[in-house]
């Protein structure tokens, strides 16, 4: 099994907080009734190194927690980690966006602009937030706690992850 398969202890705790993911890729399960309709949140937080493609900037072997998009394209490296509604101790929920190389459009027609619109899993919750410049860092809040699932779309392309914020 490769590292993009598995699950961190921590991660476990923050995503009792609404949705599970299981560590050997198969599909996680809602953790409440009423999350049952709806499809399962699979946040996947990895803290191994980061791919060549997405290192630029760190030192060494640098080990951040972050999650890959579902068509790895891109990755959200999460400097606040657990990533929080709320955070009482003054910090942000800081991530760092890096794309592939190769998914920057030469399509000077193609906006920039990263814009993420999230959707609460199991509602119909759902806000925009956008990354000017495309991928790169980024203050990410959300109205409340939960799994939220993203879709992604900048300089023409597009790709999906899941992240929990905590209460």
């Amino acid at each position: 099994m490769g590292s993009r398969g598995r699950v961190t202890l921590a991660m476990s705790v923050v995503l009792l907080a609404g949705c599970t993911a299981t560590s050997d890729g198969g599909s996680a399960a809602p953790t409440s009734a009423a999350a049952t309709t709806a499809s399962a949140c699979a946040a996947r937080v990895e803290t191994g190194p980061l791919p060549d493609w997405a290192d630029a900037g760190f030192s060494g072997d640098a080990r951040v927690p972050h999650v890959f998009g579902a068509k790895g394209d891109i990755v959200a490296v999460l400097f606040a980690h657990p990533l929080r509604q709320h955070r009482k101790d003054g910090s942000n929920n800081k991530i760092l966006w890096v794309a592939q190389a190769s998914t920057t459009s030469a399509d000077p027609t193609a906006p920039a602009t990263l814009v993420i619109t999230a959707t609460l899993d199991g509602t119909d919750t759902t806000v925009t937030r956008e990354v000017a410049g495309g991928p790169g860092p980024s203050i990410i809040d959300v109205p409340q706690a939960g799994c939220w699932r993203l879709d992604l779309r900048w300089s023409g392309h597009t790709d999906t992850m899941d992240l929990v914020y905590a209460p």
